[in-house]
């Protein structure tokens, strides 16, 4: 990749499109360090839980963010790398065998190519394809436990690989809307993967951490270990829910209930005085309402309760609960509400921190915000070697860059 070549990275988030722009430059130290030339947002339209309901609002919607970052860098974004979200994503595990191909049984790069593709010959269920093929180790023989086995002599190779399948129509709806907006898709990144590579160091993935990705609607959390993908998985909930709850406990609209949980609301109800009370006509003038501030904040804990107690499920089904040494990192808009740190160090029962962008240069602020972790990561994920990951285990070996090629000739034959 050319070192002034331009990154662009769409995220396709529920409630918001994020457009991340970012170029290779040199660092002090002799490495290329990753800056960020552009950044914008607009609010998501025809997308509902990571999955599109309407085509044409969702084609203005990226359009508006994509105009709107074009703008501040100049260039006209052609290519990208897009996130691909949604309850219908799964990870499942599978396992490669093959025979050495040399004569004199040194593993080469390409027997390593056909383990993984003996991997990704998985039976996968109807209706689905595969996103992601991440290699977790390796064994030559006898020995496992191998995390690159080129060189190593042997006779037999195996491979331990998660495999990150999404639902056909989901992706067909996806690469169809942003061809629509006449940008060509380099790659097809699962959110949840993409944000874990702009917040996580290598050190913590080595030691073990979960990355929770609290978005609008969905909630994703990717364990690591060793340096691995452990497990993989998507909620059907997210913060979006929680506005959704304090609309309803209060009787008002979701625009109003949203902007008290950002002014006002709290993950520790306990801290909260009874007396603290809400003027909501502050907020929209034809709210004539004050609001108990202690009854937002347990609105909030609830459902963040519940929240919690899935991830927590889902660290146990693994046995990792409480077993994670870099502890839990937190990311997405959802990870900025006041107390929910605290709250998820006393129920996690260890560390527990907020994930922003890291390794990049940029003089634009709103960068370094736990929204813009997504879109980031797709940039680095383009960059082809990110800050510290193992690029062989985290490429995409699948065939959906050739897929959504094949598809963006087709749908572009057809628009007029």
């Amino acid at each position: 990749m050319a070192r002034d070549e331009i990154i662009s990275a769409i995220d396709i988030g529920s409630t918001s499109i994020r457009v991340v722009c970012g170029q290779l430059k040199p660092g002090k130290d002799g490495n290329n360090i990753m800056q960020i030339i552009g950044a914008a947002s607009a609010p998501s339209e025809g997308i509902s839980k990571g999955s599109i309901i309407s085509i044409e609002d969702a084609v203005s919607s990226i359009s508006s963010a994509l105009e709107k970052c074009e703008r501040m860098t100049g260039a006209p974004i052609e290519h990208a790398l897009v996130s691909i979200n949604g309850a219908h994503v799964v990870a499942q595990e599978s396992h490669g065998v093959v025979a050495v191909s040399k004569a004199n049984g040194e593993v080469g790069e390409d027997d390593v190519e056909r383990v993984i593709s003996a991997a990704q010959s998985v039976a996968t269920p109807p209706n689905y394809e595969i996103l992601h093929v991440i290699p977790r180790s390796f064994s030559v023989d006898e020995q496992s436990g191998i995390k690159d086995p080129v060189g190593m002599t042997g006779i037999k190779l195996e491979a331990d690989a998660q495999i990150i399948l999404g639902m056909t129509s989901h992706v067909k709806n996806i690469t169809k809307t942003v061809y629509r907006t006449g940008v060509d898709i380099d790659d097809l990144v699962v959110e949840v993967l993409a944000a874990s590579e702009s917040v996580l160091t290598n050190r913590q993935k080595d030691l073990g951490v979960a990355v929770v990705n609290l978005g609008g609607a969905t909630t994703g959390l990717m364990v690591f270990e060793e340096g691995d993908v452990l497990h993989t998985k998507i909620l059907p909930v997210g913060a979006g829910h929680i506005t959704n709850d304090i609309a309803i406990g209060l009787r008002t609209s979701v625009d109003v209930a949203e902007q008290v949980k950002i002014d006002f609301g709290t993950a520790l109800s306990a801290e909260v005085p009874k007396r603290d009370e809400i003027d909501l006509s502050q907020i929209d003038e034809k709210e004539l309402v004050r609001v108990s501030r202690k009854e937002v904040a347990e609105i909030i804990e609830a459902r963040l309760e519940e929240i919690f107690e899935m991830l927590k499920k889902e660290l146990k089904s693994i046995n990792r609960d409480s077993k994670l040494p870099s502890g839990i990192v937190f990311t997405g808009g959802g990870a900025k509400l006041h107390g929910l740190i605290e709250m998820a160090k006393t129920h996690f029962r260890t560390n527990a921190s907020i994930g922003t962008p890291i390794n990049i240069q940029t003089a634009i602020d709103k960068i370094q915000d736990p929204q813009f972790s997504t879109a980031v990561g797709l940039v680095q994920w383009g960059q082809g070697s990110t800050h510290g990951s193992n690029r062989h285990s985290l490429r995409n070996l699948s065939s959906v860059a050739g897929v959504t090629g094949k598809m963006g000739k087709w749908f572009k034959s057809l628009m007029p």
